[in-house]
């Protein structure tokens, strides 16, 4: 039968499948799918030392959850606190000086160095800079009059742009054979994440969040936007500020353990906001969580059981996210 033919009230149904759920049979069902894809990683073809493979396996997983919530929280109240829902935390300039401290690492104390150095003191180091930098962002732009959040986001933008020139005039001067070394770093991987990272990284991650649930009653009176929020009594710089600190420790903990990410957080919220009827928090939040974890498992586990290890599930995730992207764009959500 053509759907031409179908009454209106079908058509509608069919144009609307997603609606037909409330926000809270989504997070059931997603957290669903989160448990079996969990059970299924740990279980497939479990054979060999268990001793060995169980706990890589335990630490592939753990390491996909931190950055799936990590992603997840920091994209959706980044584009609350900006009123956009193309931006993400990466606009800011996170990935460009994360790959510009590899690569200036690489050119002063070589690869061989780099790689040897102690997995926690590049963490720390990667973090500290990071965050430090958003932090002195933050301040310098927002203490004083006439600065405001738009300025924050065009100086983060130029600063990316500052950074990635750099680290091209740097990778030109470095050896050839030490760049196919480094440009391995410039990729996500969950099969090389160091375990004592994830305690720090769970911990760090938990304070963020901790500093997020005392003010969660505030953010759906941000995404009112800001002359709404002020007249309701919300302190919007202070509000906006705090958000924007607890944005900049996620990302930092996300790209210093695993490396960067630029689209999957744009990815995740986007399906959240589809998924969710009701733009509330509290409902879009871990949807899009639910639906990091899904996306990072689920891949992980078809790279690795179908394609052999044979691409990086990072660069699967950058392509559909650019098409997700360009598609937001296409479709006019530029605000």
């Amino acid at each position: 039968m053509s759907p031409d033919t179908l009454p209106a009230a079908v058509r509608a149904r069919r144009r609307t499948p997603l609606k037909t759920l409330g926000p809270g049979t989504w997070i059931l069902i997603l957290s669903v799918a989160v448990a079996a894809l969990v059970v299924t990683f740990m279980t497939i073809d479990l054979k060999g030392n268990l001793g060995y493979v169980l706990p890589l396996r335990a630490n592939k997983v753990a390491a996909m959850l931190l950055v799936a919530y990590a992603v997840g929280i920091s994209t959706v109240l980044f584009q609350t606190v900006t009123g956009n829902r193309i931006l993400t935390p990466s606009i800011m300039g996170f990935d460009a000086l994360y790959i510009l401290l590899q690569t200036f690492l690489a050119f002063t104390i070589g690869t061989q160095a780099l790689m040897t150095m102690g997995a926690g003191t590049r963490f720390i180091l990667e973090v500290v800079l990071m965050v430090g930098f958003s932090w002195l962002l933050y301040r310098w732009l927002f203490v004083g009059g006439g600065k405001s959040l738009h300025l924050v986001l065009l100086v983060g933008i130029v600063f990316g742009t500052l950074f990635r020139g750099i680290s091209s005039l740097l990778q030109r001067l470095i050896d050839p054979s030490e760049f196919v070394v480094l440009q391995d770093l410039f990729f996500a991987s969950f099969n090389n994440v160091d375990s004592s990272l994830l305690g720090v990284s769970a911990l760090t991650i938990l304070a963020a969040s901790i500093a997020g649930w005392r003010i969660r009653n505030r953010f759906d009176v941000l995404a009112l936007g800001r002359e709404t929020a002020v007249n309701l009594g919300v302190n919007h710089r202070t509000t906006v500020t705090q958000v924007l600190v607890i944005c900049s420790v996620l990302v930092a903990v996300s790209t210093a353990l695993v490396g960067p990410i630029t689209f999957f957080g744009l990815l995740v919220a986007s399906v959240a906001y589809q998924l969710c009827s009701v733009f509330r928090h509290r409902y879009v939040l871990p949807i899009a969580v639910l639906l990091g974890a899904i996306a990072l498992l689920g891949g992980q586990l078809t790279l690795e059981r179908i394609f052999g290890f044979d691409t990086a599930l990072s660069i699967v995730i950058e392509f559909i996210g650019g098409i997700v992207f360009i598609a937001l764009l296409l479709k006019g959500s530029v605000k």
